[in-house]
C-alpha cells in the first residue's frame, strides 16, 4: 500500500478561492483505496464553515519552533468523503475572512504551515511515501525535507513532488526576510536554490529540490519551457524537464451531473438534452430579465474577470458580438474596468447582456446548463474547469488554443464532422470574433451538425477517474 499526503492551502468543501481548491479536494476520492491511502493535509482557518468545524477532532498539539518563535500546532482529523484530512491550527497566523492576505504574511504563513506539516506527521502515525506539494504555498516542503527533516530516521525516503497550478504565482519576497523567517541557512538562498532575481522564491525552492513535477495539462507542461509563459522560471523548467509530467485536472462527475444537478431547472442527458437543456435557457432568460427567444444565440462566461483570461480581446470587439442575435451572460468577479465594461453593455443592452458581477455558484451552474456557447479566450490557461463543465452539459466552448484549453477541446472540423468545439490560435480579437461568428453560422445554418459537436462533447469522459490513474502511475514509478 503507498501512502500519500497532499499538502496544499485550500481545498473544497472547506475554503475556496480557485481551481486549486477543486483539484485537492475531488483528486483523493479517486485513486484506489487497496492499493493508495491517498491524505490530506492543510491550514485550519477560522475562515472555514462551522459545520465542518464542529465536526473536527482534536488529535494533539505541540510546539515549533519558527525561525526566532515558538509556535503552537494543533492537530486536528475530519474523515470526509472517504477521504481523511488532517488540520493544522494556529490562530496567530490562519485568522481573517480569507486563506490569503498581504504577501509579506503570506510568505510566514506558510513557512510555518510547511514545517508545521512535516513536524506533525510523525505525531499522527502516518508516513508517506510521497509528500505531494500544490503551489507555491508548500514549495519549503520540499526544502525542509532535504534539510533539517533529514536527520530524522522517519523522515528519510520519503519523496516530493511538487505540482504547478498556475506559473504566475510564485511567493516571492525579499532574501533577508525569508532568510530570518524560514530558518533556512544562506546556503540556500543562491541562484541554483531559493534565489531568484535578487529575490527568495518558494515555488523556485519547491521546484529545486521536489523529486518529481507535475502541471496540469500536457500542452501547458511544453508551455512553460518557454520564455513567454515560463515567469522567468523557463530555465530550472527546462534543466529539471526529465521529471517534468502534465496531467491534466479532472471534474467531479458526480457534482456536475446535468442529469441530476439541483441546481438547474430542467434536467437532461446526452439523450434528451435537445428537447430539455432549452428549458434551462427559457428560465435564464426569464430570471436574468433577457429577450425570450429560443433562437438567440447565447453564450456564457463564469470567469475571473483579468486580463489573464483574454478580458481585453473581449473589450475590443464586445459591440460587435452584442450584435442583434447574440445574448451575453457574464458572472464573475475581477478588474474593476472589465467589471465597469460589462455593466455599461448590460445597461446600453439590457435584453441581450446580462452583468452578474459577483460569484454564485448555483448561477454558475445555471449558466453551464442554459447557454448554447461558452466563451474562454485565455492568454494562458494551465488547465482550465470551465471548458469541462461547459463540455460536459453541453455548452459548447470557444476557446484559444493554449494550456489545458488546446488539450481538451477538439476543434469542429466541417468536413470530417469531427470536434467538440471552436478554437482560435493567435491572442488576436478579431480572429476571435471570427470564431464566434463561425460557430453562431453553424449554430443557425447547420443545427444538425451543431447538435453532433454537443453529442461528442458529452460523450468526453474528463472525470477524476482518468488523471486519477496517470497519478498512480507517476507514484508507482517514483
Amino acid at each position: 500500500m503507498k501512502k500519500v499526503l497532499f499538502a496544499a492551502s485550500e481545498c473544497v468543501p472547506f475554503i475556496k478561492t480557485g481551481g486549486l481548491a477543486d483539484v485537492v479536494g475531488s483528486l483523493p476520492k479517486y485513486f484506489n483505496k487497496d492499493k493508495f491511502d491517498v491524505r490530506v493535509m492543510m491550514p485550519k482557518y477560522t475562515a472555514i464553515p462551522e459545520e465542518y468545524k464542529n465536526q473536527m477532532q482534536f488529535i494533539t498539539h505541540f510546539y515549533l519552533e519558527l525561525a526566532w518563535r515558538k509556535q503552537y500546532v494543533g492537530i486536528f482529523r475530519l474523515d470526509y468523503g472517504g477521504v481523511t484530512f488532517y488540520f493544522l491550527d494556529n490562530e496567530f497566523y490562519f485568522s481573517g475572512n480569507t486563506p490569503y492576505g498581504e504577501i509579506y504574511q503570506d510568505i510566514e504563513k506558510f513557512a510555518f504551515f510547511g514545517k508545521a506539516a512535516l513536524s506533525s506527521l510523525p505525531l499522527i502515525d502516518f508516513r508517506p511515501d510521497i509528500i505531494h506539494c500544490h503551489d507555491w504555498q508548500t514549495g519549503l516542503i520540499p526544502v525542509y525535507l532535504k534539510d533539517s527533516f533529514q536527520q530524522g530516521e522517519f523522515f528519510r525516503g520519503i519523496k516530493s513532488i511538487m505540482t504547478i497550478h498556475n506559473l504566475k504565482f510564485q511567493g516571492i519576497w525579499d532574501k533577508k526576510t525569508v532568510m530570518d523567517t524560514a530558518g533556512l541557512d544562506a546556503y540556500y538562498f543562491t541562484p541554483d536554490k531559493l534565489e531568484a532575481y535578487g529575490d527568495a522564491n518558494y515555488l523556485k525552492g519547491g521546484l529545486v529540490y521536489a523529486d518529481q513535477i507535475t502541471t496540469v495539462s500536457d500542452t501547458y507542461a511544453e508551455e512553460i519551457r518557454t520564455p513567454f509563459y515560463g515567469e522567468k522560471l523557463d530555465g530550472l523548467i527546462n534543466a529539471k524537464a526529465g521529471c517534468l509530467t502534465g496531467i491534466v485536472n479532472g471534474l467531479d462527475y458526480d457534482e456536475y451531473n446535468p442529469k441530476t444537478d439541483p441546481l438547474i431547472v430542467a434536467h437532461y442527458d446526452a439523450r434528451t438534452f435537445r428537447k430539455e437543456k432549452v428549458k434551462n435557457k427559457r428560465a435564464l432568460q426569464r430570471e436574468l430579465g433577457l429577450a425570450q427567444d429560443d433562437r438567440k444565440f447565447m453564450i456564457g462566461i463564469v470567469s475571473r474577470l483579468t486580463d489573464q483570461k483574454g478580458f481585453d480581446l473581449i473589450d475590443y470587439v464586445i459591440e460587435e458580438i452584442c450584435s442583434e442575435d447574440t445574448q451575453l451572460v457574464v458572472l464573475g468577479t475581477g478588474e474593476e474596468k472589465y467589471e465597469h465594461l460589462f455593466r455599461h453593455f448590460a445597461w446600453k443592452y439590457p435584453e441581450r447582456v446580462s452583468a452578474n458581477i459577483f460569484y454564485s455558484n448555483e448561477r454558475s451552474h445555471k449558466i453551464y446548463a442554459s447557454c448554447d456557447a461558452f466563451l474562454m479566450p485565455s492568454l494562458f490557461e494551465p488547465c482550465g474547469l470551465s471548458q469541462l463543465m461547459s463540455l460536459r452539459y453541453g455548452t459548447v466552448p470557444i476557446v484559444r488554443e493554449t494550456g489545458g484549453l488546446k488539450d481538451t477541446v477538439e476543434p469542429y472540423n466541417e468536413y470530417e464532422n469531427t470536434g467538440t468545439g471552436f478554437s482560435f490560435a493567435n491572442y488576436n480579437a478579431h480572429e476571435m470574433l471570427n470564431t464566434i461568428r463561425y460557430a453562431k453560422y453553424v449554430y443557425y445554418e447547420k443545427k444538425r451538425d451543431w447538435n453532433k459537436i454537443i453529442d461528442r462533447g458529452m460523450a468526453k469522459d474528463f472525470s477524476w477517474a482518468n488523471s486519477a490513474r496517470k497519478y498512480e502511475d507517476l507514484y508507482n514509478r517514483m
